[in-house]
């Protein structure tokens, strides 16, 4: 099966360099390694649902599909920075971050439970690509991440169709969804968005002056992908997110979750922005 678009269809004569933002650039180049790298992901689930062979079938799509999302990124950057090596940018990337490929099966336990952490990954691309799609002005950028938002939501549903599949056999309570589901939020965490960013925007030859760490990092990417969002972006990743684990996506609930997250996410971006 073919991906629903191709970096032919997307008209990259009409960039605009002028209306490049420059901490939108870095935040790009960081996001170009971390779609290009599902082959990883594929290979993971391949071991969780090898003998699922349509699911795999659309989980081979699914990574595909995301390659083809860093191709056209790591493009768009560099038209803005022509200087930019997305190469020897994942190949450092790859180098220091690597995904648990030798896990035996699922770490989040079942197969619904690897459903409900790749919905949450879904939810939160989908509002990131959705809320940067509002944020820029750049011609070219808002079209590749209209196609891109499109893609994640499609994914999730894919994904949430899926839950359905195994639920009812695996039959998780809804504390242990939850579980998931927090768990997989909390992993956002870890060192992939920060180490890519890293990758992505300290030069090779700056490396020695320049080491990884972290909480710099981080902070740095949290600065420059935060300031896109709208509380719209985030209560409808939320929704996404309490739907997945089988809670009402308009309710009280998901609602107050929103309103905390939209809170959290404000004041993370103010301590980002001052402590640089």
């Amino acid at each position: 099966m073919k991906p629903h678009w191709t970096l032919d269809e997307i008209e990259w004569d009409l960039f605009d360099a002028s209306r490049v933002d420059a901490d939108t650039l870095k935040a790009i180049k960081a996001a170009a390694m971390v779609e290009f790298n599902a082959t990883d992901y594929v290979t993971y689930l391949r071991q969780v649902f090898g003998s699922d062979s349509e699911m795999m079938a659309a989980l081979e799509q699914w990574g595909r599909e995301e390659v083809q999302h860093g191709r056209a990124l790591a493009r768009w950057a560099t038209l803005a920075d022509p200087e930019f090596d997305f190469e020897d940018c994942f190949a450092r990337f790859r180098a220091g971050y690597r995904l648990p490929l030798e896990a035996p099966g699922s770490v989040r336990g079942s197969r619904a439970g690897e459903m409900i952490a790749r919905c949450v990954v879904e939810s939160g691309t989908s509002s990131y690509y959705s809320a940067l799609r509002d944020a820029t002005s750049e011609p070219v950028l808002k079209q590749i991440t209209a196609l891109i938002a499109s893609d994640e939501f499609r994914h999730y549903r894919l994904f949430f169709e899926a839950i359905g599949r195994y639920q009812p056999s695996e039959k998780r309570p809804v504390l242990d969804r939850i579980r998931v589901a927090f768990g997989r939020v909390h992993e956002t965490e870890d060192d992939e968005l920060a180490y890519a960013y890293y990758c992505a925007n300290v030069r090779a030859d700056e490396v020695a002056r320049t080491p990884y760490e972290r909480t710099q990092f981080s902070r740095e990417y949290n600065q420059r992908i935060l300031r896109f969002y709208q509380p719209r972006h985030v209560q409808k990743g939320v929704a996404m997110i309490a739907n997945a684990i089988g809670l009402p996506p308009q309710g009280a609930l998901a609602r107050c979750a929103g309103n905390v997250l939209w809170w959290i996410m404000q004041a993370r971006g103010r301590m980002a922005s001052s402590a640089n």
